[in-house]
């Protein structure tokens, strides 16, 4: 007997992870507060515990903290007991905010309490009254909370650090760090102190014994909060496949009207389960004749409530609940679809917001968002992925992708199905397991750096870490956090004229590259030149056009900018301490083979998430989002960095090593011997106070004429290529094949003689591209471009995007069914439309000179490094060059 297919219940399998828009990382968080589930019990004992994170519940009036016991590997719940409340400051006495009316008699009131803050900007200790609150939404977040109600009654009064999130607030005041350990003793909350070994100390501080007492108290605090150990995190993956009637459809998750028709999970401590929607009695046998075997036996349920509710169990049950896209599909789908099917409430363990889907007793991390975050993604990863799918990040970082069929979904059998599901939750959990755990550990040190809930690292951007450690360090100082808009009437101003255009004054300096072939190309660049700049100029938003007088001889270069000396800036404390501990400590010791493994992978994590969080400390003060926007000082910060550079070429060159290039902070020099690159880093070090270091190598490197295009091949043949994918996800299958072709030819190139061979072999490429162009040799699906509908066809209204367009030429009752989520996949046609749905064109209909255009704008970067030019290469006259620009144009 054959196996049966899902299409013969109608149930089809949709690509949900292929087919979401991409999210924007929220510049602030939305609050997770005013929870709306039963209150979790809370513990009076606990031993030492992992603070994972926090937030407001509105039924108990108070901040809700979540801890993770390491030997149990189980979650519990504390609620703050100490009579924390809400607040805002503001300058007017209390006298007079009795006298405004709509403050006096607001219903969240409590009291004013008088309290001095330093401020920073002025350099000066000031009284401000403290207006305590009942509940957070007094503060913000209603049409009459206090931050809007006390500005809009005296428009001369300033209200500060209204818009802090209240867990946040209270773990600021505390001193409460995720990631870190703490008790509950006869029900108090106490902090677990923890010391890294000795002999660790005494190594690490004897490495900061020059440096002044503030620098050494700060970065005695972040040993002590780096070193601390790491659990083992007791988690589970979960992925469910929901059939709909159109095979290509995403279905709506906050209607969730298709059933759920599999969901797979796979754990930490060994758990392989496949549950599958069974829709009449069959044996095992049966379902799965004509398969292959899967690794695990999966489990048939007879109606989709009861699986539902074995996947509602499982959850319960873990700490850690991981997806990829879960915030925004899986688990949204599953709350909704519980609900629909009749689940009871105290059965669903999924709590949703507007944004996240939490767990009601655990913590969710959508992995999707975090490798999303593009600090991740450049800084963490090296860019190994490019795409934000599970498939792309997989194979980039696994080395194993989703599974693919030629056959349509439809066509599945149950095992089939099984196995596609199944893959899909081992590889987001390997996601967090591969290279021993790494991204768990990532996300709970930046947790500790940041002073922030794990679940909201993994759902912000870097600029929101920066955020919260830059608040948490003003109140452990009793500094007043400063409004924007004081700072940018302050320091705000620049002076510098900016070359790239929408900037706001001169950034990096780039020297125009050296053209041709080069080979044995060493890169020197300084070790985190930005952060390094903020430490030796002393550099931070109160310290650049300090009030002092006696500082403004102190001069930034190319800048009528001034730093003070009288004291040290908060930037240039925090961002120096952990750049230097990066590249002195744990840089250093995640390469030491004396020490053992674990310690060595330990201490590799720790030197990712320093270099995330140092690589984006300048650029945070240069963006208008950052609570802390000071563009003076990412104006000064870019200026001392052009004069590093500068200054560092014109010395290699008086050592006569040929300078091929030089970007921001990096130099590339031709064939330096050993002696000359030690004599270049001496010299970074006497004179520019910052370290220069051999960052790497290229076998050789291949520049054109125009800034930042450059390929450069290493010595074990990976090809490194400047400011081009040459592989995005919408690219036509033809042209991802050639290039990658072309990258396959570079990487072998070990001598001037085979680099002549490949350019030619390169060429070769190009003219096969366009001749099967030419003789409509590809097929539609090599020529097909695939995009995702962010909303239905009719929303389209005021600009109509080709994909759009294609998918208007369907049939009527295709188009009406199609939404957000449905994937167009269309060829570029002559004619007035200029494409056509895939399903509705042919060979015939296909504009050659559209697509050879595609073919150009992907290689010209790398054949221009070449020395190749693309039109000559297909032996163009010069009246068909003409004759191309011109279509361009028209």
């Amino acid at each position: 007997m054959s196996a049966k297919t899902l299409d013969e219940f109608g149930l089809f399998k949709s690509e949900k992870e292929e087919a979401k828009p991409s999210p924007q990382l929220p510049e602030k968080a939305t609050e997770r507060s005013l929870v709306s589930v039963p209150a979790p019990e809370a513990v009076k004992e606990l031993s030492d515990s992992y603070l994972i994170s926090a937030t407001y519940h509105s039924q108990k009036h108070a901040v809700l903290l979540k801890f993770y016991e390491p030997k149990t590997k189980t979650l519990h719940f504390w609620y703050d007991n100490t009579g924390h409340q809400p607040y805002l400051l503001t300058d007017l006495s209390a006298e007079e905010l009795e006298k405004i009316s709509r403050v006096a008699s607001h219903p969240g009131l409590d009291r004013f309490e008088l309290v001095k803050k330093y401020d920073p900007l002025g350099d000066q200790e000031i009284a401000l009254t403290k207006v305590v609150v009942k509940d957070p939404l007094a503060v913000g977040g209603r049409v009459n909370s206090l931050r809007e109600v006390i500005p809009s009654e005296r428009s001369d009064a300033k209200v500060w650090e209204a818009d802090i999130k209240y867990y946040e607030c209270l773990m600021y005041d505390r001193g409460l760090i995720p990631g870190m350990l703490y008790k509950i003793t006869n029900g108090q909350l106490v902090r677990v102190d923890f010391k890294p070994p000795s002999e660790t100390w005494k190594m690490a501080s004897l490495l900061f014994e020059d440096e002044p007492p503030d620098m050494r108290e700060i970065v005695e605090n972040w040993i002590n909060l780096l070193e601390c150990t790491l659990p083992e995190f007791r988690r589970v993956a979960v992925d469910i496949e929901v059939g709909t009637d159109v095979p290509t459809r995403v279905p709506d998750p906050h209607k969730a009207e298709y059933p759920i028709i599999a969901v797979s999970l796979w754990s930490s401590d060994g758990m392989k389960r496949v549950l599958l929607l069974k829709s009449r009695p069959k044996s095992l046998s049966e379902v799965g004749e004509g398969s292959e075997k899967l690794s695990v036996t999966p489990e048939y349920c007879s109606n989709e409530k009861e699986l539902v509710i074995k996947v509602f169990e499982v959850l319960r049950d873990y700490p850690f609940v991981i997806t990829f896209n879960g915030d925004d599909f899986d688990l949204r789908y599953l709350r909704h679809r519980g609900e629909n099917l009749g689940i009871m409430e105290d059965q669903n363990p999924i709590d949703l917001g507007k944004e996240f889907a939490l767990m009601k007793t655990g913590i969710h991390i959508d992995l999707y968002k975090f490798f999303f975050n593009r600090s991740i993604q450049i800084y963490a990863f090296g860019q190994k992925y490019r795409d934000i799918t599970l498939d792309d990040i997989g194979i980039s970082l696994l080395g194993v992708g989703k599974i693919f069929s030629e056959k349509p979904i439809s066509e599945l059998t149950y095992t089939e199905l099984a196995k596609y599901c199944l893959r899909d939750a081992e590889l987001t959990y390997q996601l967090t397991a591969f290279n021993d755990n790494l991204i768990m550990k990532l996300i709970m040190i930046i947790a500790r750096i940041a002073k922030m809930p794990m679940e909201d690292v993994t759902r912000t951007g870097i600029s929101q870490w920066i955020r919260s450690l830059m608040n948490f360090e003003h109140r452990r100082r009793n500094w007043l956090i400063p409004r924007p808009e004081d700072l940018l009437e302050l320091k705000g101003m620049t002076a510098t004229k900016a070359i790239i255009k929408g900037k706001k004054y001169k950034g990096a300096i780039v020297v125009s590259p050296e053209p041709g072939v080069h080979f044995n190309v060493a890169v020197l660049d300084f070790a985190s030149l930005y952060p390094s700049v903020i430490k030796s100029y002393n550099l931070s938003y109160e310290t650049i056009l300090c009030r002092h007088e006696e500082c403004r001889n102190n001069k930034i270069p190319d800048t009528p900018h001034w730093v003070c000396v009288k004291r040290r800036g908060i930037s240039s404390l925090i961002i120096g301490s952990l750049r230097d501990l990066r590249v002195k400590w744990y840089k250093v010791k995640a390469k030491d083979k004396q020490l053992s493994p674990e310690l060595r992978n330990l201490y590799n994590v720790i030197q990712l998430v320093l270099k995330v969080f140092l690589n984006a400390s300048y650029g945070v003060f240069a963006a208008e989002h950052f609570s802390l926007f000071c563009p003076s000082l990412a104006e000064s910060t870019a200026a001392v960095g052009r004069f590093a550079i500068t200054q560092t070429i014109q010395k290699a060159q008086s050592l006569k090593i040929p300078v091929l290039y030089g970007d921001t902070d990096s130099v590339f020099l031709e064939n330096p011997s050993k002696e000359q690159i030690e004599s270049l880093v001496s010299w970074s070090e006497q004179n520019l106070g910052m370290e220069l270091d051999v960052d790497k190598v290229y076998r050789y490197s291949a520049f054109s004429t125009r800034k930042k295009n450059y390929l450069g091949v290493y010595p074990d043949g990976s090809v490194d290529i400047k400011g081009l994918t040459g592989k995005k996800r919408n690219t036509p299958e033809f042209l991802k094949k050639a290039f990658s072709d072309m990258v396959n030819i570079l990487s072998g190139v070990k001598s001037p003689e085979e680099f002549e061979k490949a350019r030619g072999e390169i060429k070769e490429i190009v003219k096969t591209c366009y001749l099967k162009l030419k003789r409509r040799e590809y097929t539609l699906n090599d020529l097909a471009f695939t995009i995702v509908l962010g909303k239905g066809v009719d929303e389209y209204r005021e600009t109509t995007p080709q994909h759009v367009k294609a998918a208007k030429l369907l049939p009527e009752e295709k188009v009406q069914g199609l939404g957000r989520g449905d994937v167009i996949r269309f060829v570029k046609v002559i004619g007035r439309e200029g494409v056509k749905p895939v399903e509705l064109a042919s060979l015939n209909d296909i504009d050659v000179d559209k697509y050879m255009e595609y073919v150009e704008t992907t290689f010209e970067q790398v054949l221009d490094a070449l020395g190749l030019d693309f039109r000559e290469i297909l032996g163009l006259t010069r009246l068909e060059y003409f004759m191309a620009d011109l279509n361009k144009k028209t």
